[in-house]
């Protein structure tokens, strides 16, 4: 059994201290881990309903293949449910995970986190240390190993919602002319998916509409045994045009 309580974790980086941290679950004994930033917290092991939904509802949008032929990319690593999610799916042939942090990749690859295992020992993932906010704006893509590459699936889950980021730099994507340079790393046909903290947000459903040939924005309940009751997250869903450049 493992301790009640244990910082796994800690080290500074460019937007300040980070730290992952295991306690126990004081009903189910389970070991639940979560990352905060500073004094915040940014994700637990507790609540993944949303980040598999990001995958599961963005992957549902694409036509059934009898052998893998999509490729991925995700914009933050974290713990790694949204990629897994993604390697879940048999029609997934690559994924490209992109996280700015070096410390949660490094996490991954030393296994300190549940998925870490799972996620480097899978030939078809590969975690790249990079910002994904400036390689969305760059005409060179997400891939730094193939400039020019298109994805079939981009999914994004960094900041809290298109309103409350993590870094000013990131607003800029969350406007027409980002989500059109991010558009333009789709597939025809391809799907751009964003986790939100926040309730859907009419704001940067008009900018998606203003950008992509369908959009829409799901609400994912989850139970929440902290507070009682339900809490909710969003999924934002859209989608490029099939047949255009």
């Amino acid at each position: 059994m493992s301790l009640r309580f244990e910082e796994i974790d800690w080290q500074p980086t460019p937007i300040g201290e980070i730290s992952l941290r295991r306690r126990r679950h004081p009903v189910s004994g389970d070991d639940v881990y979560e990352v905060k930033l500073g004094d915040e917290f940014l994700m637990s092991s507790l609540f993944t309903t949303g980040e598999i939904a990001l995958t599961e509802l963005a992957l549902a949008q694409l036509p059934e293949t009898e052998l893998p032929e999509l490729d991925v990319a995700v914009g933050g690593l974290g713990l790694g449910y949204t990629a897994q999610a993604a390697l879940d799916d048999p029609r997934v042939r690559s994924l490209t995970v992109i996280d700015a942090l070096a410390e949660v990749i490094d996490w991954h690859q030393r296994h300190l986190v549940p998925l870490g295992a799972r996620l480097t020992s899978d030939a078809r993932c590969r975690l790249v240390h990079g910002d994904f906010f400036a390689l969305a704006a760059d005409p060179g893509g997400l891939d730094p190993e193939e400039p020019g590459r298109r994805f079939h699936a981009i999914l994004l889950d960094v900041d809290h919602s298109p309103r409350h980021v993590l870094h000013p730099r990131h607003a800029a994507l969350y406007q027409p002319a980002g989500l059109r340079a991010l558009a333009e790393h789709l597939h025809p046909g391809g799907v751009f998916a964003l986790w939100s903290n926040d309730p859907p947000d009419e704001e940067f459903t008009s900018a998606l509409r203003e950008v992509f040939a369908q959009s829409a924005a799901h609400v994912v309940d989850f139970d929440n045994p902290l507070q009682g009751g339900t809490s909710a997250n969003t999924v934002y869903l859209a989608g490029t045009a099939p047949g255009t450049p």
